[in-house]
């Protein structure tokens, strides 16, 4: 409980009781913010990415381009 930023705050028996202030919902019953979960993941690929060495870069380019010549004799 205390992980996911509810304490003492909410009392003995936190979400029991429905006059806790948000509603009652744990906070880990929150929504997500869908949105910054995508740029999250983008970011992080980014990261991945830009991290590779410069070998491992050239050859999946090599490899990308390799591919859209298949896909394009298949189709």
């Amino acid at each position: 409980m205390v992980e996911y930023g509810g304490g003492i705050n909410n009392g003995p028996a936190g979400q029991v009781g429905g006059g806790v202030a948000g509603g009652g919902h744990a906070p880990a019953a929150q929504g997500q913010d869908v949105l910054g979960s995508i740029t999250h993941t983008f970011g992080d690929l980014a990261n991945q990415v830009l991290s590779l060495p410069v070998e491992v870069l050239a050859v999946g380019i090599v490899l990308f381009f390799l591919g859209i010549i298949v896909l394009k004799r298949a189709f």
